[in-house]
């Protein structure tokens, strides 16, 4: 076995990995109650938060809990997330990426370009979500609002709500394809070799 493929390199503080698993709980609470609303064939989701009445309290207040988590998420992994000109390469590349031929990729950084996409559609739904959350929330603000803005605020609330479990179904399929991701956000680290291979600009600008 090489010295690269046992020697590890810290990708995740503590921190940032607390920050992940922090949104990932809170959106996996609010994907079962959301869809518990959404259709009566999926009610019985509300069982897991104590019934209807808690699944309705709760799922506002958990919102909330995801959007600063994510908001903290963003401020920090902004820079990352820039698309230059290599990731317009890499996207015009992307036979060679689905055929992991990524010798013939331009040099990527702490993220690739189909990352960085899936990183602004989370921050975008995340604010419709917020905006149109507050709108339709009954308890609190939906009293301020006529109907007709209610009615829009849920349906711009139901689409961003697909559109972001679509997205991190994707993200969470692009983790088990690229073996060492999820570890990466377990452990906090990854070997040198999958920092060359995956991730080659990162890579050289974190062991100098």
């Amino acid at each position: 076995m090489s010295n690269d493929e046992t020697k590890l390199i810290v990708r995740y503080s503590p921190n940032e990995r607390t920050n992940h698993w922090i949104t990932a709980i809170t959106f996996v609470l609010l994907a079962l109650s959301g869809l518990a609303m959404f259709h009566p064939a999926m009610f019985w989701l509300s069982n897991l938060f104590g019934g209807g009445q808690w699944m309705r309290i709760l799922h506002p207040f958990v919102g909330l809990v995801m959007f600063v988590s994510f908001l903290v998420m963003t401020i920090r992994y902004w820079h990352h997330n820039v698309l230059d000109a290599n990731d317009r390469k890499w996207l015009a590349q992307i036979d060679d990426v689905l055929a992991n031929r990524e010798d013939n990729l331009p040099e990527v950084g702490r993220y690739n370009a189909g990352q960085k996409l899936l990183f602004f559609t989370l921050v975008a739904c995340l604010l419709l979500l917020l905006v149109s959350g507050i709108v339709i929330w009954r308890a609190y603000f939906s009293l301020y609002f006529p109907i007709f803005v209610i009615r829009a605020a849920a349906l711009v609330h139901a689409a961003a709500a697909f559109v972001l479990i679509t997205s991190i179904i994707v993200h969470i399929y692009a983790a088990l394809w690229v073996k060492g991701s999820i570890g990466a956000m377990v452990r906090g680290t990854v070997t040198l070799g999958w920092a060359r291979k995956h991730h080659r600009r990162w890579f050289r600008e974190s062991i100098k």
